[in-house]
């Protein structure tokens, strides 16, 4: 998953959002420093990972990519994944979508001060400036986000242009979310992390 299904999964609280955010950030951070509720927020977030990455429907998405390109399937797929669920969002959500959004945004603004890591204030200060959320509504921004992380890749890969993948295999992909994300989200509820 990527960061805005991580905030679909988190409580509704600034300590919350900054705890789910955080997976992606905490190298080198100091986790018993963190406040209990961040804390518990970040392993939410380890909890979404480790469903995600070993749930037999995520693998078989996994599959479907081209043996160039499956080693990191998995990135491409977390962020299809936030695509998928903010375009379909009225198969999981009755409340408006910007709204979501935007509130989402107002608790990572207001979660700088609890950010452990400078990255992760730029990063997120960016997500907000940029409307990050809200461009993945769109293949094309979903596929210059994947380029972005295939370009920050350090070593030789043949990630460029997986969104070929995504899109070629499109139905398959977003059938096994449907049936995947209610999963996660009722496996989160049971664990109830936060």
């Amino acid at each position: 998953m990527n960061h805005f299904a991580h905030l679909v999964l988190a409580r509704p609280t600034v300590e919350s959002t900054v705890g789910n955010l955080l997976g992606d950030f905490a190298r080198g951070v100091d986790i018993e420093a963190l406040t209990p509720a961040v804390r518990a927020g970040l392993d939410n977030h380890r909890a979404v990972d480790r469903f995600t990455d070993t749930h037999p429907l995520v693998s078989a998405m996994k599959e479907a990519f081209s043996p160039a390109r499956r080693r990191f399937a998995g990135i491409a797929l977390d962020i299809y994944f936030d695509h998928l669920l903010i375009r379909y969002w009225d198969r999981f959500d009755a409340r408006d979508p910007d709204e979501v959004i935007g509130e989402f945004y107002r608790r990572m603004l207001d979660g700088q001060a609890l950010m452990p890591a400078a990255n992760m204030r730029s990063t997120t200060r960016r997500m907000v400036e940029t409307d990050w959320f809200g461009s993945y509504r769109h293949v094309d921004s979903v596929a210059q986000a994947i380029d972005r992380v295939a370009a920050r890749i350090r070593f030789e890969h043949s990630f460029d242009n997986a969104i070929e993948d995504l899109r070629r295999n499109h139905e398959q992909i977003r059938d096994g979310f449907f049936e995947f994300f209610p999963a996660l989200r009722r496996h989160i509820a049971d664990l109830a992390l936060e």
